[in-house]
């Protein structure tokens, strides 16, 4: 999540530039404190932005392959192994093309499946310009 901070840090920015000043200079005019101002006006416009971060990341979290090939190659008796990386020993170590088949489908059908909370469960409290 750290080594993606400044890409989805662009995706903010971008969002927060997109909400108008006028309501922030109407909630300086009724003297409205500055967290009641996030709470109630910047958080809520920046659903949007968040939705699309929450599953990007989640998205991108099951792709750490590198990472953990890199420092451990699964760890002492597989501790720190992934899926996609049990998947990949499964292919390529092991030879076993139909399992790593099938569990590329489960993965697909995993992040699909929570993608799909994520956005389903949001999506109710998204207000959208």
């Amino acid at each position: 999540i750290w080594k993606e901070a400044g890409y989805f840090m662009v995706f903010y920015l971008a969002g927060m530039q997109n909400i108008s000043k006028e309501l922030y200079e109407a909630a300086d005019a009724d003297g409205v404190g500055g967290w009641k101002v996030f709470r109630k006006i910047t958080f809520p416009l920046l659903l949007p932005t968040t939705l699309f971060v929450l599953i990007i990341s989640l998205t991108n979290s099951y792709k750490l392959v590198d990472h953990l090939w890199i420092m451990t190659k699964g760890g002492p008796d597989n501790a720190s192994n992934l899926l996609l990386f049990h998947i990949y020993e499964t292919a390529f170590s092991f030879w076993d093309q139909g399992m790593a088949s099938t569990l590329t489908v489960v993965m697909i059908a995993l992040l699909l499946v929570l993608s799909s909370l994520q956005f389903f469960g949001m999506d109710k409290r998204i207000h959208y310009q």
